[in-house]
């Protein structure tokens, strides 16, 4: 037995899906399929129990399985240390993200972090938020990048940056004409844009609606931030959308951006990895290199 296999054991363990399990580790489904066997045959004992409808785990599976979690860890743990001793930042880092923090928020600091730590490779998904969580569940994933992050006991949560929700209209929208602020009650009857409702954006603009006695439904709902700007630039509605994603629109000015008069509205973001990961030396960089306060993620 190689360490290879243990991996996949677990892997497809942890995500109930001989497909899944192939595409975490890069080979055929088929392939999954003969190693699971061949630890079968190697431990002369049923790891899977074939009879049940759902993937299911005979009791010796599971030990193998808790087994092979332990061996992975103390692999994983050694390699880390290692490469500490050695002094080498190099490997790959896979982070799945939404698309605001990744198109508008992350771009910043993976430049900086290749600047710095040029052996590393870097590669992002492009993920919906609960998609994410199940990436880091499944150890498809190194991070996850998430707003409004909700607590799992199996994640752990890294506080990011908070970001501020703002008002974007046409720039001839008689709201933009008055100014650079609005007051949230100027709203009511409106048309309104928002994201689909399982968004954890939407959700918290549809509280804050809430807690200002504001019946506000949406004329249109879309999926991402970019198709919203769009609606909204073309004065099919107004929108509560992150300010970091508008900064290049407002500055060429095909968005007037609004704040709330006396209010000020957040939206937390945050670093998902899952408990117990050995964090590699390059991993524990990149952690670092998003806690930095760097300017161009500002905006400024």
């Amino acid at each position: 037995m190689q360490i290879e296999n243990f991996k996949i054991f677990a892997d497809l363990v942890e995500t109930k899906s001989f497909s899944k399990s192939a595409k975490i580790n890069g080979i055929t489904q088929s392939a999954v399929s003969q190693q699971a066997r061949a630890m079968e045959r190697h431990f002369k004992t049923l790891l899977i129990d074939r009879s049940q409808k759902q993937f299911q785990l005979t009791r010796e599976g599971q030990r193998v399985y808790d087994a092979s979690k332990e061996l992975l860890h103390s692999y994983d743990k050694l390699l880390s240390e290692l490469q500490e001793m050695k002094k080498v930042i190099s490997g790959t880092i896979r982070i799945s993200t939404i698309y605001s923090i990744g198109l508008h928020e992350l771009p910043p600091y993976i430049k900086r972090f290749l600047q710095d730590y040029p052996s590393v490779n870097v590669r992002v998904e492009y993920r919906r938020s609960n998609l994410v969580y199940e990436d880091i569940l499944h150890n498809s994933v190194d991070f996850g990048l998430v707003a409004f992050p909700v607590k799992q006991r199996q994640i752990e949560v890294v506080p990011f940056r908070n970001d501020h929700l703002v008002l974007i209209a046409p720039p001839g929208h008689p709201l933009a004409r008055r100014g650079t602020e609005v007051d949230l009650r100027e709203l009511a009857g409106l048309k309104f844009i928002g994201f689909d409702p399982d968004i954890p954006t939407r959700k918290a603009v549809d509280q804050i609606f809430r807690d200002n006695k504001l019946e506000i439904e949406p004329v249109m709902e879309f999926d991402n931030i970019e198709t919203v700007k769009r609606a909204v630039e073309i004065d099919h509605g107004i929108a509560i959308v992150p300010q970091a994603t508008v900064l290049q629109e407002a500055r060429q000015g095909t968005l007037a951006v609004l704040h709330f008069k006396g209010k000020e509205f957040t939206r937390p973001l945050a670093i998902l990895h899952r408990k117990g990961r050995v964090l590699t030396p390059a991993m524990k960089k990149f952690i670092d290199t998003l806690g930095m306060d760097l300017p161009e993620a500002r905006g400024q």
